[in-house]
């Protein structure tokens, strides 16, 4: 299995990051080709499943609602998801082999990087800006770019209006104890889901700060990419909500 992967993914990878870095003289600029070129052509796997995405964000409140309807009926829940589901042409599976597809790029290019990281690159500066590419960045800047850049985009996958899944269940059953218990469960699935958008920014900039900073930049290379392929699939989601009551905030501030 080795030796496929190495003939197969690894081994043309790490020539064709040779071939940048070789034309260009610089290795950043090998690795932010590199990493260019391979989301380009992820792209006809990577977009259905940006879509797929957006279309279960969209109807997270009908969801919610079904839940609330169907709580102490399982068989019902499952049968009222599914006929949601065809109605709306939504197929929730349809998204795992693109994630795959990409998980396996994502190996294969942090095997790359590493070993190529490590190699006496004969006429290939790894020098890229302040950094050398080979160590961790001494100034922070890169880990806590990487973290800020993930931090949009994990905002831009939730939905931009204040659809919280407590509101929704709670609208949804008829009874002050229902509500209740509605309200307890879907604050706890909206706080889960608050702390998911914050944690994997703080979990990349912890190890941002330890990795070299050839493959910080090959993470802010395909996160940037990202933001701006979600961008044109869904807009700016709850990036925007986010930035209008910073905003909102900094403002109150400087009156007061």
């Amino acid at each position: 299995m080795q030796d496929f992967t190495k003939k197969f993914f690894t081994g043309p990878l790490t020539s064709i990051l040779l071939f940048f870095s070789r034309l260009t003289g610089s290795l950043g600029l090998g690795i932010i080709l590199l990493t260019l070129v391979i989301r380009l052509i992820l792209i006809p796997f990577t977009l259905p499943s940006m879509k797929m995405q957006v279309k279960m964000r969209d109807l997270q409140p009908e969801l919610n609602k079904l839940k609330a309807k169907y709580k102490n009926d399982k068989a019902g829940l499952q049968k009222a998801q599914m006929a949601l589901f065809q109605q709306h042409k939504v197929n929730p599976a349809s998204g795992c082999l693109p994630l795959i597809v990409q998980f396996a790029v994502l190996i294969a290019l942090y095997r790359v990087l590493s070993a190529t990281l490590l190699l006496k690159l004969d006429g290939i500066s790894t020098q890229f800006l302040w950094l050398d590419l080979t160590k961790p960045d001494p100034y922070y800047i890169f880990p806590i770019f990487a973290g800020v850049t993930q931090l949009i985009l994990s905002m831009m996958i939730l939905p931009g209006a204040d659809t919280s899944a407590e509101k929704t269940l709670a609208l949804a059953t008829p009874g002050k104890a229902d509500d209740r218990k509605a309200e307890d469960m879907g604050a706890m699935a909206a706080t889960m889901q608050k702390q998911m958008v914050f944690m994997m920014p703080v979990m990349t900039v912890i190890i941002a700060l330890k990795f070299p900073s050839g493959l910080t930049l090959y993470w802010i290379t395909t996160t940037l990419f990202s933001i701006v392929q979600q961008y044109f699939v869904s807009g700016w989601g709850a990036a925007a909500t986010y930035y209008q009551k910073i905003t909102s905030f900094a403002s109150s501030r400087r009156q007061t």
